[in-house]
């Protein structure tokens, strides 16, 4: 815009030079001939108006200002006087307003660092409204006013507390992660057609397996005896389970609930068709169908709990779990090699399970 009005005050300029040698004879000629034409000009146009743009406006009002009102009413204008007064009205409004507004806008930006925290307690403590924010970080000694908080959680989308505090099934999960047990069955068939059914049972915080059976029949008195295995494993390594997330089956029996409630282990069922609900349990399921079960024949049940128990020694014992942090359920993470010679000369052995189905690595001794 300021390029465009620099540019019509520059030939505007130059054709008031020209003017300067023309006698007022031969600017009288020049009048009536632009007034005919503008006279012209609303003829055909109607009831159609000339749009003017900003730079237009803005050069009319300081050109015409100056003039008085009852002289700028006799004017031939394709617009009204008072229009033309009301653009330079506007054109000193806003020098007004330019030359008035403050260098620096409104009160600084908060701090980058304050914004990450008010957004981390928000995300870690959902119940927490903007005000219980607010305290917590007064007691942080980090000083901001509440209405602050409040905008930074808008910006950011963050609902308010009563829309955030409800409590989710994934939210139960990780809560709860340390008391929980998950079991299911999975179903697989022999060369000779048997249809095996195989009881798992998983623990939530270390993901540790533990295969329980597998039988063609999963009888009331198999899911019984499978029930009482699990009690007694479980005292013997210590687990302080409360918690049993298992779906709607028929195979288990009342009796398998009952056995766990005298251990102190609460059954928790799973929705119908929804087994998100029990998603880690299913992640086992998944792993053991593409490792192992689709890779293998399996021959009789013989076979078959052989093939098990070598997936369940290597699923415990040394297949890493993105779920925590890439550890082992029965063995932490070794400290990573530092000594740049060790790297410089890894001798790495493989030992292969089930003949070779699974690979193990380990430091040659």
């Amino acid at each position: 815009m300021l390029l465009r009005l620099a540019y019509l005050s520059v030939t505007n300029g130059f054709a008031m030079l020209r003017l300067l040698p023309m006698s007022n004879r031969d600017k009288d000629v020049e009048i009536l001939a632009l007034r005919h034409q503008i006279t012209l000009l609303q003829r055909q146009l109607g009831q159609e108006k000339v749009r003017f743009d900003a730079t237009d406006r803005a050069f009319l009002a300081a050109l015409l200002h100056w003039l008085p009102r009852d002289l700028l009413r006799r004017v031939r204008l394709l617009v009204r006087p008072d229009t033309v007064l009301r653009w330079h009205r506007d054109l000193l409004a806003r020098r007004h307003a330019a030359a008035s507004r403050p260098k620096r806008p409104g009160r600084p930006r908060t701090v980058r660092s304050i914004r990450a925290l008010v957004l981390r307690l928000a995300r870690e403590n959902p119940s927490w409204g903007y005000r219980r924010l607010h305290g917590e970080l007064l007691v942080l000694g980090v000083k901001v006013a509440a209405s602050t908080v409040w905008e930074i959680l808008q910006e950011a989308g963050i609902d308010p507390a009563p829309e955030r505090a409800a409590s989710t099934w994934a939210d139960f999960l990780r809560s709860q992660a340390n008391a929980l047990l998950a079991c299911d069955f999975l179903e697989t068939v022999t060369l000779t057609g048997t249809r095996m059914y195989v009881f798992a049972v998983i623990e939530h915080t270390s993901r540790r397996i533990r295969i329980l059976g597998a039988t063609a029949r999963p009888t009331a008195s198999w899911m019984v005896q499978a029930a009482k295995n699990l009690v007694i494993d479980l005292e013997d390594t210590g687990c302080r389970a409360r918690f049993m997330i298992r779906d709607r089956d028929g195979k288990f029996p009342e009796m398998f609930d009952a056995i766990l409630a005298d251990a102190g282990i609460d059954v928790v069922l799973s929705g119908i068709q929804m087994p998100r609900m029990n998603s880690i349990m299913e992640r086992w399921v998944q792993a053991c169908r593409r490792e192992l079960l689709d890779r293998t024949l399996i021959w009789n049940q013989r076979h078959l709990l052989h093939a098990l128990h070598e997936f369940e020694q290597f699923y415990n014992g040394h297949r890493p779990h993105q779920g925590i942090a890439n550890a082992r359920p029965l063995y932490p993470l070794p400290a990573p090699i530092a000594a740049p010679d060790k790297l410089a000369h890894l001798d790495i052995r493989r030992r292969d399970r089930l003949g070779g189905i699974l690979h193990e690595y380990q430091h040659a001794a």
